[in-house]
C-alpha cells in the first residue's frame, strides 16, 4: 500500500487512477499472509476471495462514475464481534465455535458495504471484550509495532484492529469501546481512534459486552478518518466537520485521577501537547474534578459490566467455563454477585455522577487527558503474573471508562515524537458532541503534527 496513510490520500490516489482497489486488496492480503509479520495473530478470519470480487465491482463502479463514498474500494477490518452472514461471531473466544451462524450482516457492516467499504477480515480481540490490554491465549496476541522485536501489548480489546492498521494490512479499523477499547490501542500503537456517544451507532449484530456502556468506533491514521467512517456507520453523509479555530478554545485538564501514575514518557508527551496548544491560541485550564474520584465506588462491585456480562454468559459459563479465558471469566463471574438492588444502585448513581460531570464542565470546549498513562508493557510479563495483568489493566481502563460512564464522546490522537514510545492524547466531551469533537480534534492534530509521528495529508 506504499507511502499512502489516510482515507484522503488513498482516494485521491484511486479517483486519479494511480491505484486500484484490486492492488489495495491484494496488497493487504499479502501482508496479512506474510509470515514475516503479524497478520496469523492479527485475523481470525481472512475474507480474501469476497474482498477480490469486491474491489473489481469497485472498479468498475470507479469507472463508470459512480463511487458511492470517500470509503469507496479501501479495505475495512473489522473486530470479531460484528455478524457476518454465513459466519459465526465467536468474540475472540473458543466458546461458541459451533454456534449457529449469523442470518445477516451487522448494520455497521451492511453501512460499510454500502458506502464501498471493502470487509478484508475480521480481527482479533481480548475474548469477549473485557479486557484494555489486548492478550488472547486462544489466538494470540498481535505484538505492538512499537519495539516490535520486544513483544509490547497492543492495547485491547480492539487489540488486532490497532494491529491491522498500523502494519498496513486495512486503511482503517472499526472496533468497539466499552471502557476504552478503541482508544487503548489507537493510542498505544500510535493510531487515532474515535468512541461516539453510544447511542449514534446501531449495535444491531453486535455481540455485547455492557448495553448500557459499549459503543462503536473506527481506528485510523487520522482525525478526518474516523470521522469519515464515524458519519457512515452512523447513517449520516460522509462530510468532514471543519477543524475548529484554535484560538479562544477552552479546554479543561481534570486533576482528579485522570492524571495520576503516569510514567515518564506519557507525562513528558502530555504535558508537551498542552504547551503546544496553549503556545496556539487554547486556553488550558487544570483544575480539580471531584466526581472523578466517586467513579471507582460507584463501580466497586462491578459495576454495568460485570452485571450485563454474567446475564450473557451465565449459562455459557455453567456448561463451557473451563473453556475461557481464566482471567475473563473472573471479571464476569463478578456480576454473579451483583444484586438487582445493586445494579440500580449503579444506575441511579450514574444519573447524580452525569449530571454533577456535565454542570462541572460547563462552559468548557472539551475536556483533555491523557489516553492511558502508561505506554505499552511487554506481553511476557503481563502474560507470567496476574498482578501484573490486573494492576496494568486497571490502569489501562481507567481514562477512557470515566467517559464511558459519562455517555459521552472521546478521541485519542497520538501526541509523542519520533521515536518515542506511542502516547495518545484523549479530548472529549459530554453525549452528543461527537462532530463538535472531531473538529477540536482535526485542529489538535493540525497543532501537534510537527512532533508527532507519522503526518500525511488529512
Amino acid at each position: 500500500m506504499g507511502t499512502l496513510k489516510t482515507i484522503a490520500e488513498y482516494a485521491a490516489a484511486l479517483r486519479d487512477g494511480r491505484i486500484t482497489a484490486v492492488t489495495l486488496v491484494d496488497e493487504a492480503l499479502a501482508r496479512i499472509a506474510s509470515p514475516d509479520g503479524e497478520g496469523q495473530r492479527t485475523f481470525i478470519a481472512v475474507h480474501a476471495e469476497q474482498a477480490r470480487v469486491a474491489a473489481v465491482a469497485s472498479d468498475l463502479l470507479r469507472g463508470a462514475g459512480l463511487a458511492r463514498s470517500p470509503l469507496e474500494g479501501l479495505p475495512i477490518s473489522i473486530k470479531d464481534l460484528f455478524d457476518v452472514a454465513g459466519e459465526t461471531t465467536q468474540a475472540g473466544s473458543v466458546v461458541l465455535k459451533g454456534a449457529a451462524p449469523a442470518a445477516a450482516d451487522a448494520e455497521v457492516v451492511k453501512r460499510l458495504r454500502a458506502a464501498g467499504a471493502i470487509i478484508i477480515g475480521r480481527t482479533n480481540m481480548t475474548e469477549f471484550a473485557y479486557s484494555g490490554l489486548g492478550l488472547n491465549p486462544h489466538h494470540g496476541t498481535p505484538r505492538n509495532p512499537w519495539e516490535r522485536s520486544v513483544g509490547r501489548i497492543p492495547g485491547g480489546s480492539s487489540s488486532g484492529a490497532a494491529v491491522s492498521v498500523a502494519d498496513d494490512m486495512a486503511v482503517a479499523g472499526i472496533g468497539s469501546d466499552t471502557g476504552g477499547s478503541v482508544r487503548i490501542p489507537s493510542a498505544l500503537c500510535g493510531l487515532t481512534g474515535f468512541k461516539p456517544t453510544a447511542r449514534r451507532v446501531p449495535m444491531r449484530g453486535v455481540l455485547p459486552l455492557s448495553k448500557n456502556l459499549d459503543s462503536i468506533g473506527p481506528l485510523g491514521r487520522s482525525v478526518a478518518c474516523c470521522a469519515l467512517l464515524d458519519a457512515v456507520m452512523a447513517g449520516e453523509a460522509p462530510e468532514l466537520p471543519a477543524p475548529a479555530e484554535m484560538h479562544g478554545l477552552r479546554l479543561l485538564v481534570p486533576t482528579t485521577v485522570a492524571l495520576d501514575d503516569m510514567d515518564e514518557a506519557v507525562a513528558s508527551a502530555f504535558r508537551r501537547a498542552l504547551s503546544a496548544l496553549s503556545a496556539a491560541g487554547a486556553h488550558v485550564r487544570e483544575a480539580p474534578l471531584p466526581a472523578f474520584a466517586r467513579l471507582a465506588a460507584i463501580n466497586a462491585k462491578g459495576g454495568f459490566t460485570a452485571a450485563e456480562a454474567w446475564a450473557w454468559h451465565r449459562e455459557l459459563i455453567e456448561r463451557a467455563a473451563g473453556s475461557y479465558d481464566p482471567r475473563v471469566v473472573s471479571r464476569i463471574l463478578r456480576g454473579k454477585e451483583m444484586s438487582a438492588a445493586d445494579l440500580l444502585d449503579v444506575i441511579e448513581a450514574r444519573a447524580a455522577w452525569i449530571a454533577e460531570v456535565e454542570s462541572a464542565i460547563f462552559g468548557f470546549d472539551a475536556l483533555l487527558l491523557p489516553t492511558v498513562p502508561l505506554v505499552a508493557p511487554r506481553i511476557a510479563d503481563l502474560a507470567a503474573s496476574d498482578e501484573a495483568y490486573f494492576r496494568a489493566n486497571g490502569l489501562m481502563l481507567r481514562n477512557p471508562t470515566l467517559i464511558n460512564f459519562l455517555d459521552g464522546c472521546a478521541l485519542s490522537i497520538p501526541c509523542h515524537a519520533p521515536g518515542e514510545a506511542p502516547v495518545g492524547l484523549m479530548v472529549a466531551a459530554g453525549a452528543m458532541n461527537d462532530r463538535r469533537i472531531l473538529a477540536i480534534g482535526r485542529a489538535l492534530e493540525a497543532c501537534l503534527r510537527p512532533v508527532v509521528r507519522g503526518g500525511g495529508e488529512q
